[in-house]
Order: C-alpha cells, then structure tokens, then sequence
C-alpha cells in the first residue's frame, strides 16, 4: 500500500482530518502526521482532542481519536520543527500530501517556499519532487492574497481544494457533509474510498405525468 503525508494546520476544520486519515488507515496506507502547534488548538477545541506534542505519547491518542482499528504501526508522528525527520526529504518516497485544515498562513509559506516548519518543508517536498500535494483551505470571505497563494500553488503543482460540501447528496447531517469533503479529498490523492459516493445523475422524477405538463 501507499505512504501519505498528513498535515494539520491551525484552521477550522479538525473533522475533515479524522475522516481522511481514518479512511487511509482502512485503505491499509502508511500515514506520517504533523500536526502544527495552532493545529493542536484547533482540534482541542473542535474535537476536543487534547495532545502533547510529545509525537510518541500522542500516537495512540491519536489513533484513538481516528476511529479505526489500525495498529500503531500504521501511523507515525513527527514534531512540527523536526526538520531531520524522512519526510523533509525528497530522497525519502511518499506518494501525495494533504494538508487539512490549512490555514492562510499555512498557505502563504507553502506558495512562498517558507519551509519555517516541517509541514511546509514536506509539502515543498511535494512540489520540487512532483507528487500530488492537495491543500483544503477554509476561511471566508477570501482575501486577494489568498487567492493569489492559491494561483501561486497551483501553477507550482498542488491542488487546491476548499472545503466546500455540496448538497446535490441530500446530507441528512453533519457526517453526510465531511464525507463530501473527505472522499474529494481522498479522491484527488487517488485513494479510494467508501466516503466518496459518486454521481450519477438525480433520482427519477416523482413527478406525475400531469405536473410534467405544467410550465
């Protein structure tokens, strides 16, 4: 199976990062996680999932907090200033990065080539070496230096996803919506999974015949 890079910054959207690194577990992929000191306090407050930064200590937290039943073999976390670590390596193989939430300074410095941390250094790893990179930005309204970050990275290679569920599904709950944004995700680093529900097409009409006529 893969090696996939899962970076975790400091902006709302904590969900999106269980569901993805959960399904890569159950896909039976190798998962190397960074997880920013805002990101710390992003999932403490949206998950309540409190975490050291103590990489050895938190594996299992973290495992825990994934909802899967993968060993701890399958995941391995580095300190966000480890910049020794594989990962901030090109001679080190890894199949794709997703940074999720990624906040606009996260952004920024990845557009920017700022490697002040290991997570922007894995994602220029990404680039220099061409694998998929796929960065999930949520902030609203959006500045013009977001969006000119936004132009920077993709014309350097990365994708850039928002997280912006759709509602073509008809979500029935909040799961519904971070399994949109989830599986796009997955998706776009060419995983499968059974979060993305592809479409094809509306339900047949429960119109009756008579109504069709109407204008």
């Amino acid at each position: 199976m893969g090696v996939y890079v899962l970076g975790i910054a400091g902006a709302s959207g904590a969900p999106y990062a269980r569901r993805v690194l959960e399904q890569m577990l159950v896909a039976g992929h190798d998962v190397k996680v960074v997880i920013t000191d805002a990101g710390r306090k992003v999932l403490e407050v949206e998950e309540n999932l409190v975490l050291t930064g103590n990489t050895e200590a938190d594996t299992p937290v973290l495992l825990e907090w994934s909802q899967s039943e993968q060993s701890t073999d399958s995941v391995e976390m580095y300190h966000h200033k480890d910049v020794a670590s594989p990962i901030a390596s090109g001679s080190f193989p890894f199949d794709g990065m997703v940074v999720v939430p990624c906040s606009g300074g996260t952004l920024g410095r990845i557009a920017h080539g700022i490697s002040s941390g290991l997570l922007e250094r894995a994602a220029d790893v990404c680039l220099k070496e061409r694998r998929r990179l796929v960065l999930v930005p949520r902030e609203m309204p959006i500045s013009l230096i977001h969006l000119r970050n936004m132009t920077s990275v993709t014309e350097a290679g990365a994708i850039v996803l928002p997280a912006s569920p759709g509602f073509y599904h008809n979500p029935t709950g909040i799961d519904d919506l971070i399994d949109m944004v989830a599986g796009r995700i997955l998706a776009s680093l060419g995983i499968e999974s059974l979060v993305m529900k592809p479409w094809f097409g509306p339900e047949p009409s429960s119109y009756s015949d008579s109504e069709e006529g109407i204008h």
